[in-house]
């Protein structure tokens, strides 16, 4: 058996897909890589000039445009690359999806806008905290120009890879030039947008002036059918906010910004191994959209790793806190071990639901599985944070993250036996 699965492995790294998922997975690892080093690079010296007051003005504004951008994406993040995916050979039909989703996400992100404005105008908290707002926003149009699910559906990472390692590499020299004292705190989230902004400048030279691909001029039936054909993955995407990003808005009103700033740090280095994760189902996906049967090896390899990622997490969490962060932040060990437990249960939603119940057209069902689970993690998410601050929001979004996760895998389980 030992020998059939060896024999399998090596024709399978020597076959087209072989080396196009390794070369892929290779270009967004060391995008991944950069992503966070950048950042790290970064904050042991944001942590002692704008303090965790500017660290969790700067997390709320983030949990508030996870909102907006997972809007603006509708979930073209996956249907789009799935569709592109399938099509890739018909250049026609692929300039047709890309235009469709260009102009679908601009129309979205401008409906994202005016309720931002609503919401400035009408709550007093997003009031006093408009200018940090009004600026991560930026990152809304930036994620648009910038279309790294075309270069994915293509499976063409390398240019992602490029474009990010530049941008990223010359506004973290920016952070250091740029800020100097704690009102600085809006400066790191105003480079990350330009970070983006530059990058779509690239991505649309390459794709448009490169490949070939047209701009066609939009048609709002077309627009509008292209939004509609989403809204399974879209309610999906969003639900989640109702106690994932949600629980930062709630701790920021409840606890104020310093016990945002300690959720934030404490769940940073669960994000960089939860977007490691992410960078293995993004590669798989356009593979597995063309060769589903090949999920279950993924799957064991994708358990493997978060399982061991969650061991690493937890018993590194006091020097990995005590080294990067200054001792206002000292509690955050505590958000980091609990939120280890998180990792394995992130992995299941990727591999069960967006990886499988997704290539299946089983959309309805993954939908209905979130709306369910993220209903009930925003019920309970008001008492565990009320009653327990910082350390409430950590359990009730391991709490959700398991009920979800292990729902989605029960599900797809059951579809593969049929």
């Amino acid at each position: 058996m030992k020998t059939q699965a060896k024999n399998l492995l090596c024709r399978f790294k020597k076959s087209r897909d072989g080396k196009i998922l390794a070369s892929n997975f290779g270009y967004l690892t060391l995008l991944q890589i950069a992503g966070y080093i950048f950042p790290l690079i970064t904050i042991p010296y944001l942590a002692r000039v704008i303090g965790v007051e500017g660290f969790g003005k700067i997390a709320f504004a983030a949990a508030v445009m996870v909102w907006f951008q997972t809007l603006s994406d509708w979930g073209f993040n996956y249907t789009a690359t799935r569709d592109v995916s399938r099509n890739r050979d018909n250049l026609e039909k692929v300039s047709e999806v890309f235009s469709n989703v260009l102009y679908a996400r601009v129309l979205l992100a401008l409906i994202s806008f005016v309720l931002l404005y609503v919401l400035i105008a009408t709550v007093p908290y997003f009031n006093e905290n408009k200018d940090i707002l009004l600026v991560t926003f930026l990152l809304v149009p930036g994620h648009i120009l910038f279309p790294d699910w075309f270069f994915q559906a293509l499976e063409r990472m390398k240019y992602i890879t490029l474009f990010n390692l530049f941008a990223k590499a010359l506004f973290t020299v920016l952070v250091f030039v740029l800020v100097s004292e704690k009102d600085d705190y809006i400066i790191p989230p105003l480079l990350t947008s330009l970070g983006f902004v530059v990058s779509g400048v690239g991505a649309f030279y390459i794709i448009l002036g490169k490949w070939g691909v047209k701009l066609k001029h939009p048609q709002i039936g077309a627009v509008l059918s292209t939004i509609t054909e989403s809204k399974d993955v879209f309610i999906n995407n969003m639900m989640p906010n109702l106690y994932n990003s949600l629980s930062a808005v709630m701790l920021g009103f409840i606890g104020g910004s310093a016990a945002n700033g300690l959720l934030d740090a404490g769940t940073k280095f669960i994000n960089i191994a939860q977007q490691f994760m992410n960078i293995i189902s993004r590669v798989f996906f356009p593979f597995l959209s063309r060769k589903i049967d090949q999920h279950h090896l993924y799957a064991r390899g994708s358990l493997a790793l978060a399982i061991l990622g969650s061991v690493v997490l937890f018993f590194s969490a006091p020097f990995v806190i005590e080294l990067f962060f200054t001792e206002e932040f000292y509690e955050s060990i505590l958000v980091m071990q609990i939120m280890s437990v998180s990792l394995i249960f992130l992995v299941l939603i990727k591999v069960y639901g967006t990886n499988y119940l997704i290539l299946k057209g089983k959309e309805r069902e993954l939908r209905n599985i979130t709306i369910y689970c993220s209903i009930l993690g925003f019920i309970t998410a008001f008492p565990l944070i009320y009653y327990f601050g910082f350390l409430g929001a950590a359990i009730n979004l391991v709490l959700t993250r398991a009920m979800l996760g292990l729902s989605i895998q029960r599900a797809a389980t059951c579809i593969m036996r049929l």
